[in-house]
């Protein structure tokens, strides 16, 4: 998975040419969370936004995509990517606290460390624009 990212500044948002895997990760991050047995106050401890809000950057990003593509980004939309990314993980902790490898990868498609590196980049691209 690419975990690169450049974000442009366009006006109040930012701009962000995004691969598809990286696309994947964050609508996989996303919908775990949104589609959790969570009441409306978990889910904004977690992401920072409400279900409306995750429900219209979820169409945003819904697949699938073929090719790298422009998405456009509030700080806000920002930083609820960065908190799915980190709080996805924390759902897979079992015995004393310890992440559970196997079954997050085949319930997200993913490895723990590309969610940990997208949400880097993320934090990384919004200080750089």
């Amino acid at each position: 998975m690419r975990t690169q990212l450049k974000l442009t500044r366009d006006g109040d948002a930012f701009t962000a040419r995004l691969a598809p895997s990286q696309v994947s990760a964050m609508y996989e991050a996303l919908s775990f969370l949104r589609h959790r047995d969570l009441d409306d106050t978990a889910l904004n401890v977690l992401v920072g936004a409400c279900r409306d809000a995750v429900d219209a950057l979820l169409e945003r990003l819904v697949g699938p995509h073929t090719e790298s593509r422009d998405f456009r980004f509030t700080t806000q939309e920002l930083h609820t990517v960065h908190s799915a990314l980190t709080a996805a993980p924390t759902m897979f902790l079992v015995r004393e606290g310890a992440f559970s490898e196997e079954p997050f990868h085949i319930r997200l498609g993913f490895y723990r460390e590309n969610f940990d590196a997208l949400a880097h980049a993320v934090v990384r691209a919004a200080t750089e624009a």
